[in-house]
């Protein structure tokens, strides 16, 4: 999963033929190393189609996802690792390199109250069988700490590394999100220290999910802090601009963030490749 990607949420949050057309075909002409796909309806994705346009474009992928509330893990174990094994049977299917996300839960799943053992246990549990699935599959399956008002289960980065310490799996990896820790980490980059072990994805993404370099994430310290652990994975650019109503409601995006893609791709996206750049990253 190594190079710079970026997440279909620039161009479409629905992966069906029209929005796979359109975001490889982006991301192609932004010279992308990689796409992260994501795939929240994953029964609906044509695999064949999308397989045969990231194979004429050249153009690696990733799949992310968050789960629907019926198959909540903390809730019903056994649901969501049915729903994750189609996920990632699609991902297999489409070529893609790994599936990654909030394998664990539902954006928007808060209980009030800090997570349970028997939460924990249920995560823990269907993120055991899901990873094995995923391995059988020559898959990589990672899990990415939310802020607190997205989720109550896995909000920072050693929280992250605690529940992959407990599964054992060799596969599973740490996906950070730079606008999350600056919610909720004592500092990016000791959030990154704390899962370099297994951190293999990084989402880029700013203070307010906008435009990279317009908000308040210290990029300096990001960059330099992932170079000091010799990081390998994927550097993901993250902003979202194309919202349906039901994912801004999970996110909270309630106000345009960027004035559209032009200002991301053309101002945010070289800022952080020249960031990357400058620490020897790329």
């Amino acid at each position: 999963m190594e190079g710079f990607g970026v997440h279909t949420s620039m161009w479409t949050m629905s992966w069906d033929k029209k929005g796979c057309e359109l975001a490889v075909k982006k991301a192609a002409s932004y010279g992308m190393d990689f796409l992260e796909i994501a795939l929240l309806d994953p029964p609906m994705v044509d695999t064949t189609h999308s397989r045969t346009i990231l194979e004429r474009y050249n153009m690696r992928s990733v799949c992310s996802l968050g789960l629907p509330q019926e198959v909540w893990p903390s809730h019903n174990p056994e649901a969501a690792i049915d729903f994750l094994k189609g996920a990632l049977d699609k991902c297999a299917s489409i070529g893609s390199e790994a599936l990654s996300g909030v394998t664990y839960g539902g954006i928007g799943e808060r209980s009030g109250l800090p997570p349970s053992k028997s939460e924990l246990d249920n995560v823990a549990k269907a993120l055991d069988a899901s990873a094995a699935y995923a391995k059988s599959l020559g898959l990589l399956f990672g899990i990415e700490p939310v802020n607190r008002y997205e989720t109550h289960l896995l909000n920072t980065a050693s929280q992250a590394v605690a529940m992959i310490e407990r599964i054992g799996a060799e596969n599973m990896f740490v996906h950070l999100d730079t606008y999350h820790m600056n919610i909720e980490e004592k500092g990016i980059g000791k959030g990154i220290i704390d899962a370099r072990e297994h951190l293999k994805y990084i989402h880029l993404s700013e203070s307010d999910r906008g435009t990279p370099g317009a908000g308040n994430v210290d990029w300096n310290e990001v960059f330099a802090t992932l170079k000091a652990i010799n990081f390998k994975g994927g550097l993901a650019m993250e902003s979202f601009i194309n919202m349906p109503p039901e994912i801004a409601h999970g996110l909270s995006v309630w106000r345009p963030v960027a004035s559209g893609e032009a200002d991301v791709m053309q101002n945010g996206l070289p800022f952080l490749q020249n960031k990357a750049k400058q620490y020897g990253l790329i």
